[in-house]
């Protein structure tokens, strides 16, 4: 009985050592050494690893910092490319990119918005579940638009909102399919949402 309770013991200790997930952030050196500028068309911003069951993973936030000055840095496009290591390759996973958009007030700049950004296994089933967040700021230095896309089994789910002091012209939209997505990933959206609008006085509704 007790061969038995200890086999039992080990089969489910291996099961959820397979499931850990890591993540961390990258040095400029070590995303010099896996030579991960070449999969970008801008200057890398930041570089994340993550580990999961399917193998590891080198996710990049770039930003084509079109004008760079003491005070700021403006960009008028950004990307974040997820890609896996493939026998001294990149296999591209998925790709994210956005840019200004023409409103009026005028956008000035479009930026990650790493400190919101995230690499964990939400739901815990032993896959990484990255949220990406990024926004725009208006010439006045406002934040204009804001989204939060959740990656979940490679696939994209989004929440576009837009920020304005007028009720016609605000709004916060889900995706259709986003219902479709485990409660735990959704529960920890809307708190990361609540999260913004308090820190960065927000208000992430529609009109």
């Amino acid at each position: 009985m007790k061969k038995i309770f200890s086999l039992l013991f080990l089969i489910h200790s291996l099961c959820g050592y397979s499931q850990k997930t890591e993540s961390f952030a990258l040095t400029k050196e070590e995303i010099n050494q896996r030579e991960l500028n070449e999969i970008s068309d801008f200057p890398i911003y930041k570089a994340i690893e993550f580990s999961d069951k399917s193998g590891v993973y080198d996710l990049v936030f770039t930003e084509n910092q079109k004008t760079i000055s003491k005070k700021d840095t403006l960009n008028t496009k950004i990307q974040a490319i997820c890609v896996m290591n493939d026998h001294g390759g990149f296999l591209e996973k998925w790709r994210i990119n956005d840019l200004l958009e023409d409103y009026i007030p005028k956008e000035t700049t479009i930026w990650f918005w790493t400190k919101y950004c995230s690499t964990k296994d939400l739901d815990g089933d032993g896959y990484v579940d990255p949220v990406i967040v990024y926004g725009s700021k208006t010439e006045y230095g406002e934040i204009r638009r804001v989204k939060i896309i959740t990656l979940y089994k490679n696939k994209k789910y989004a929440i576009r909102a837009v920020e304005c002091d007028l009720d016609h012209c605000r709004s916060f939209k889900k995706d259709q399919n986003w219902n479709t997505l485990p409660q735990k990933i959704k529960s920890y959206v809307d708190q990361l949402t609540e999260k913004l609008r308090k820190e960065q006085n927000l208000l992430l509704k529609d009109g």
